[in-house]
């Protein structure tokens, strides 16, 4: 346990790094705008630098919005998935301070390319290992549970409402490079990490309830088990069915293999869902 605890925290550490290098040396220098509430820590950035007599970094910016949601999310999704999230916020304000802010290029297109897939490897290796950047994660991952509603339409109304700021403060154009940042991140994202949001674990084992148990302990999603034999030696076994979203994963990977490491199980993609999506 402390052997994975020690591996996932080094996993944050260099994804905040990436994160803070994708920032500061491609698209802050280029006024190019990531997604979420990286993206709005930039544009409060600049609106407080030019408008204002007060100049406040990214950041410190980005660890500001990130407390309320933090303590939030700490009541609504998880301690550990909360303070993960938040210790990658703190490392990427860390890194932000440490990583010169200067540009590598002049060219607004590398650096909106570069900028973010740097960022994006960052991020992705950071959900892989069952944590997020925090903010509009933990905020998607709240209302989606609320409504029943993918956590990828949050993700565009708020990436939406950064484009549309950015092309009226600083023109269409830098809008149009920001737009073009989004689209390298969420591709490399869904190339590192996985490309759908949800996924259906079909999960054979000899230990059902106290999988089903544990599952329960840590996930707050119902769990279908249907009685199942053994193709070969025919023994009893159960078939428990879940469906989880991507930030999930890694908690349900690590479950499984704490309870029943000889489990067959299958992660299938799932493309959409009627009912409830929650543990009654």
């Amino acid at each position: 346990m402390v052997k994975s605890e020690l591996k996932k925290v080094i996993v944050v550490l260099i994804g905040a790094l990436l994160n803070s290098i994708g920032l500061n040396l491609f698209l802050i220098p280029a006024n190019v705008y990531a997604s979420g509430f990286t993206g709005i820590s930039q544009l409060l950035s600049s609106v407080l630098e030019q408008y204002t007599p007060f100049s406040i970094s990214t950041g410190v910016l980005l660890l500001l919005l990130n407390i309320p949601v933090a303590i939030l999310g700490w009541m609504k999704v998880g301690k550990s998935f909360t303070i993960y999230s938040f210790f990658s916020v703190a490392a990427t304000t860390f890194f932000l301070g440490i990583v010169p802010l200067e540009s590598l290029s002049e060219d607004i297109l590398l650096n909106a390319v570069f900028g973010g897939v740097i960022s994006a490897v960052g991020v992705g290796l950071t959900l892989k290992y069952g944590a997020s950047t925090g903010g509009l994660d933990i905020i998607a991952m709240i209302l989606s549970r609320m409504n029943d509603k993918p956590v990828g339409t949050y993700f565009f109304i708020l990436n939406g409402i950064i484009i549309f700021t950015a092309g009226l403060l600083y023109g269409w154009e830098k809008a149009l490079y920001t737009l073009v940042t989004l689209y390298v991140t969420t591709r490399v994202i869904d190339a590192i990490h996985t490309r759908h949001v949800k996924h259906t674990a079909m999960i054979v084992s000899k230990k059902g309830e106290e999988l089903k148990k544990a599952i329960h302990s840590k996930l707050v999603r119902g769990i279908t088990t249907i009685p199942a034999k053994g193709g070969f030696t025919n023994e009893t076994k159960d078939m428990l069915i879940i469906v989880i979203t991507r930030y999930e994963l890694y908690d349900l990977e690590r479950i499984i293999k704490d309870v029943d490491p000889h489990a067959f199980t299958n992660i299938i993609q799932t493309t959409g869902i009627f009912g409830f999506f929650r543990k009654d």
